[in-house]
């Protein structure tokens, strides 16, 4: 069997991406899921939280359709033994064809160079608190550098805890911040961009266990350099979270078929809807059907996945699924069928 190789400039932030690999040459043909969190398209790399592994290396990321969208190639980690726990990179399929035609030519190198997890710098994070004073920094270069893009970062951590909902904010007019919040054990929770306002950085979250939290002052282009300022705070929530727990937020009727995306790892069908979540609100999702066994699946605002269910109860095949959101942001839900046979019509509810 072959892959088909994606259109050239097909791959866009935010959607959903599959790896599959050999993780330390020991599990042949794991399956992972995450999104694509961010494109440098000078060096044609692509950024994911698909967990990716020393041995993952030459393994294929794919879009939700099965075709192939990158080569995976590294993995950036807080320590040298860290497994697939830290921000994933993959080289873009637009360098695959490429590729290809120098080996028909010859031209291509005949030794693999091995991958090496990346590590974070050995320096001490500086430490803050939450509710404290603005934070003054300056990226150049006399920073740690990360490696994969040549972007300048400073390293800082707090301690926070479960259910905090708190807001890490980075703005400068020298240059075009991005954020990077690592959980305790280092994977990575969320990054942003331009959510501040103009080019300026923002993370809300709501913090999912108690420890110490790591995040990068980064730059989004390679090289900028310049001064910023940070900001860590406790958010306030506005809006109480069980007054929206009996709120009907999502019905959806439809209908599985030969139409719908295929899961590489098992041949099953599915389709994707989504949702505007707030951290601490509890959901409660039903997928119902009377032609399939249904299978859902939650992922969050960061594409980790925070829940899936098969049967509701030993009584019933129908899956139904209750949580606390971790964060605010918008949620997607996968409605799948247990195997490929599955097809039919389906109702879906979120409360």
């Amino acid at each position: 069997p072959t892959i088909p190789i994606a259109k050239p400039g097909s791959v866009k932030v935010g959607q959903r991406a599959f790896a599959i690999g050999n993780p330390f040459g020991q599990f042949q043909g794991t399956f992972t899921i995450g999104i694509v969190s961010r494109i440098d398209g000078e060096r044609n790399l692509i950024q994911t939280d698909a967990a990716i592994n020393p041995g993952n290396s030459g393994g294929p990321l794919l879009n939700s359709k099965g075709e192939l969208i990158g080569v995976n190639t590294a993995i950036f980690t807080r320590g040298r033994s860290g497994g697939n726990i830290g921000i994933g990179f993959a080289i873009s399929v637009d360098k695959v064809p490429p590729f290809l035609q120098a080996v028909k030519e010859g031209r291509a190198p005949r030794v693999a160079q091995s991958q090496r997890p990346f590590a974070f710098s050995s320096e001490p994070s500086e430490k803050l608190i939450l509710d404290g004073p603005e934070v003054r920094g300056r990226l150049d270069e006399s920073d740690s550098i990360l490696p994969i893009d040549n972007s300048f970062y400073d390293m800082y951590s707090f301690e926070g805890k479960a259910g905090q909902q708190i807001a890490i904010e980075m703005r400068s007019q020298d240059l075009d911040p991005y954020l990077i919040l690592l959980n305790s054990d280092g994977s990575e929770l969320a990054q942003d961009d331009d959510s501040g306002g103009q080019k300026d950085a923002k993370i809300m979250i709501t913090l999912p266990e108690d420890g110490e939290y790591t995040f990068l002052a980064n730059s989004y282009e390679a090289g900028e350099s310049g001064d910023y300022r940070l900001k860590l705070r406790i958010e306030t929530e506005r809006v109480n979270p069980s007054e929206r727990s009996n709120r009907l937020i999502l019905e959806e009727q439809g209908t599985l078929d030969r139409t719908d995306a295929v899961l590489p790892s098992d041949g099953s069908r599915y389709e994707e809807y989504s949702f505007d979540g707030v951290g601490g609100q509890t959901v409660t999702i039903r997928l119902e059907s009377s032609d399939f066994d249904p299978y859902l699946a939650l992922f969050g605002p960061n594409g980790q996945l925070v829940g899936e269910n098969d049967d509701a109860n030993s009584s019933e095949k129908n899956a139904a699924l209750t949580v606390t959101l971790p964060m605010t942001g918008r949620y997607r839900v996968v409605v799948n069928a247990y195997d490929s046979t599955g097809q039919g019509q389906y109702l879906l509810t979120v409360r």
